[in-house]
């Protein structure tokens, strides 16, 4: 892509059809597939959150299962002018609760899908130290739609003195609702799931969602516990840690399970983000044949009666809530999730397209509410994105925005 933001119509990953890769998004007596100017409206709201002081920088990919249709890095990775411009092969984020697809659930659909893991089995049954009133109840399904019981969050960093002490605590935390009741949202949940993994694979977390996620995928950037020398690569988040702290996971929680855990901790560049989506609008097709059968993608994308807007692993657009983050033009059946450094990835199936929006708004927000104000951004970004996305199929003279 050139700094002019002309945009390279090509293939992100797995299995594209021949001549769709390298292809130029320019005028061609407005016949090509989508204009690259298209997308300018998208750029302008991404800018006003750089404006903002919500966030300095921002990558922003969007795509379809075959192509990317924009890809730019917009801002700076700090506030100073002289720092590097985001770009979405080169730079690394900390993608915090974005982990919870992209590594955990994506690992356990893995699993599943193989009938190494049983998602209506009781945790315990992978897990015995998982006990306490109730918990016999608690399913690995339960884990993944947020419908276990269990509180939203513990301050396990300052309340543990390692690892093994923090995984302790979890496991004995009593529940604070009935299992299956209904849906609070908890990171308690991912790193549940993180330990089945563990328990079910004999890995770490990193080493089965290397093996069954970013390998199989492409996914070359993403990772746990980045190297160092990679640091000027990434994102930074937090400004009180030095330059040389970049690849620190900002989630505390994280920090103290060593970097690597169910619910934060991985790293990526925009583009492999891209290539996870790409893979999940292609049933769960990779480049050298089926990554995971789609029948078995289609179960994670269920709501249960309890569950409300979530799925197994992933969340869907919520019609009460003022602003959502994924706007307001989304079909019924777009799935997506968020993190709490200012990730987001959505997908959106009954359009064939996926939007990639990472920043890094922890980083010195000049705004006193940078975790509201973002979210307004988000809502914004997404509606702009489907609101280009169908103008640019008009005038393409594409009727049907699925043929676009």
């Amino acid at each position: 892509m050139r700094e002019d933001g002309t945009v390279l119509l090509r293939a992100l990953g797995m299995g594209a059809p021949a001549g769709l890769a390298m292809l130029l998004l320019s005028g061609n007596g407005g016949h090509t597939p989508l204009a690259a100017q298209s997308f300018a409206t998208v750029e302008r709201e991404v800018q006003a959150g750089v404006r903002r002081g919500i966030y300095p920088g921002a990558v922003v990919i969007i795509g379809r299962h075959d192509r990317v249709l924009y890809r730019r890095g917009i801002g700076r990775l700090t506030w100073s002018a002289g720092a590097p411009r985001p770009t979405p092969d080169g730079t690394l984020w900390d993608l915090a609760s974005l982990t919870k697809v992209l590594a955990t659930a994506s690992t356990a659909a893995r699993l599943v899908d193989r009938g190494q893991l049983d998602l209506d089995a009781p945790v315990r049954q992978y897990l015995p130290g998982f006990a306490g009133t109730g918990k016999e109840r608690v399913t690995v399904r339960m884990l993944l739609d947020h419908t276990s019981g269990l509180p939203a969050w513990l301050p396990l960093w300052r309340e543990t003195a390692s690892r093994d002490e923090a995984i302790a605590r979890v496991l004995a935390e009593p529940l604070a609702r009935p299992a299956g009741a209904s849906a609070v949202y908890s990171d308690l949940n991912a790193i549940l799931l993180g330990l089945v993994i563990e328990r079910v694979t004999g890995q770490s977390l990193a080493d089965a969602a290397r093996e069954e996620v970013f390998i199989p995928l492409g996914l070359a950037t993403t990772r746990f516990r980045p190297a160092p020398g990679q640091g000027l690569r990434i994102a930074p988040t937090d400004r009180s840690r030095p330059a040389t702290a970049r690849g620190e996971v900002n989630d505390q929680n994280a920090a103290h399970f060593g970097g690597v855990a169910g619910h934060a901790g991985l790293f990526a560049t925009a583009d492999d983000v891209a290539r996870f989506a790409q893979a999940w609008l292609r049933g769960g097709v990779a480049d050298d044949g089926t990554w995971v059968r789609g029948e078995t993608l289609r179960a994670f994308l269920q709501r249960s009666a309890s569950s409300g807007t979530r799925l197994l692993g992933w969340d869907s657009p919520d019609p009460l809530a003022s602003p959502s983050v994924f706007g307001t033009l989304v079909s019924a059946s777009a799935y997506g999730h968020t993190g709490f450094t200012g990730t987001e990835l959505w997908i959106d199936p009954a359009r064939d397209l996926f939007l990639v929006f990472l920043t890094n708004r922890t980083y010195d927000p000049r705004v006193r509410d940078a975790a509201g104000a973002i979210r307004l951004v988000r809502a914004r970004v997404s509606d702009a994105t489907l609101r280009a996305f169908e103008a640019a199929c008009v005038a393409a003279r594409v009727p049907e925005a699925r043929a676009c």
